[in-house]
């Protein structure tokens, strides 16, 4: 990982509202494969992308997309 990464939630938005990754590019005007390369790490959204993302999932910015990782799911509650 590179000091540029950028961490985000979308597999697990998706995930919690059970929407593909078709529904979501098709959603953004994007392709399917941006939206898996997004999750993967492999490309930075632009940040148009990103509010949009975060606007299709009806949440803060920051609840999708951090420049440190995410906490694994679960370890808060210890």
């Amino acid at each position: 990982m590179s000091a540029e990464d950028v961490y985000n939630r979308i597999s697990v938005l998706r995930a919690e509202r059970g929407v593909s990754r078709k529904d979501l590019a098709a959603a953004l005007g994007v392709h399917y494969q941006t939206i898996g390369y997004l999750e993967r790490g492999e490309y930075s959204p632009s940040l148009f992308l990103a509010l949009r993302i975060s606007e299709y999932f009806e949440v803060p910015l920051e609840v999708v997309f951090s420049l440190k990782p995410f906490p694994r799911l679960g370890s808060e509650v210890k």
